[in-house]
């Protein structure tokens, strides 16, 4: 049960940082202006979100100029905790090893 809800929270931010980076990328291209109220509002949440999964990991990474990789970073992460880490505390769940 609780593994389920760590992958459910895990999956969720997958796509709010699928968005962000998206929503980074039309504003970068000027496809869409923050002025818009929407706009604005819709990447103030995303960043409050997003931007303290990433602190941790900008202050470490080398600065690539105007490419911000800590995205695809933390995404390959998320994959590593859903992918074997989740599985490998499910079998240990389900084997009685959380006794």
């Amino acid at each position: 049960m609780l593994i389920q809800i760590v992958d459910i929270i895990l999956t969720v931010l997958w796509w709010f940082i699928i968005a962000q980076a998206v929503m980074s990328w039309l504003i970068a291209f000027n496809v869409i202006n923050t002025h818009n109220e929407f706009v604005g509002q819709l990447w103030t949440v995303l960043d409050r979100i997003t931007e303290p999964l990433y602190r941790p990991f900008r202050r470490i990474m080398p600065d690539f100029g105007g490419l911000d990789l800590t995205p695809m970073l933390v995404l390959i992460l998320i994959i590593i905790i859903q992918g074997p880490v989740l599985q490998y505390l499910a079998s240990l769940a389900y084997s009685g090893g959380f006794a």
